[in-house]
């Protein structure tokens, strides 16, 4: 009876480490030196699966993103409800990631709720051109917002855009994007940023169950793609590809093949339009 508590402290340190791995393996890989976007090259996408034992679902997942959302496809509906926001400011760092520039909230920014679940939002980040298609087309840009739930889930909300008028929230970060052009070390403290600056101008959305977009491929990714498509300029998509200093043109993953997913689109019904 003496070695319970012993052994009760021994099973609470393996729970605890259970759940910080299954955390962590939610998370993309913040060193992105390990793999390319080059499709011929050795570490390019058809190769990611095979780097690392646990990037496996990058090869082998049946779940995988991103995906073209055909109309011929996506079933419309108005059961999902609104995407319900509850994000506030808080200090942020700015980050080169070697393929992508990432913006992450240092204290609480709010979340998002999916069905009942809340997720905190952690960080956004850029792909150009976009990753995900509508019936085909390729965007300019993509920006995805990742949140994860308490038990460790991830649900990404993506925005895509393309050239036309300025977008305020790159805007806003426009002197930071130029400040941290060679700084490719370490995070670079930008102060306070508000996620609410940061525009949807859509009630309707896809929705459907994916995975992330980058290593290790995590499947049973929430997925919202807001179906707006907003804008940006030439000058905002320079600078975000200038201040990653890399050999590809682009940091947009293939598209993957959707293996019978279903995929929704929310769209609000005439009561809640009005």
């Amino acid at each position: 009876m003496a070695n319970l508590p012993v052994q009760f402290l021994v099973c609470s340190f393996f729970v605890v480490l259970a759940l910080h791995s299954f955390s962590a393996r939610s998370q993309e890989v913040e060193d992105e030196s390990e793999f390319s976007y080059s499709a011929n090259g050795p570490i390019g996408p058809a190769r990611w699966g095979e780097i690392h034992a646990e990037w496996g679902a990058c090869s082998n997942g049946t779940m995988q993103s991103p995906i073209d959302m055909s109309s011929e496809r996506v079933n419309i509906v108005s059961h999902l409800g609104r995407l319900r926001r509850s994000y506030r400011p808080a200090n942020a760092v700015l980050r080169n990631r070697g393929h992508d520039m990432m913006l992450r909230w240092e204290g609480e920014a709010g979340a998002i709720e999916i069905n009942g679940t809340e997720y905190a939002l952690h960080q956004c980040h850029w792909h150009s051109p976009s990753e995900h298609t509508i019936n085909g087309r390729r965007y300019d840009l993509e920006l995805h917002l990742v949140h994860e739930s308490a038990d460790g889930k991830a649900a990404v909300v993506g925005i895509m855009y393309k050239i036309g008028r300025p977008d305020s929230f790159l805007s806003s970060l426009t002197d930071h994007l130029h400040a941290v052009t060679d700084i490719t070390d370490k995070e670079t403290a930008v102060g306070v940023i508000d996620p609410r600056d940061i525009k949807i101008g859509s009630r309707k959305y896809y929705r459907y169950i994916g995975s992330l977009t980058v290593p290790p491929c995590t499947e049973n990714v929430v997925w919202s793609i807001v179906r707006k498509v907003r804008t940006v300029t030439r000058e905002q998509l320079r600078l975000l590809r200038v201040a990653v200093h890399d050999d590809s043109d682009t940091n947009a993953r293939p598209l993957q093949a959707i293996h019978d997913r279903p995929i929704e689109l929310f769209r609000p019904d005439d009561k809640e339009q009005n």
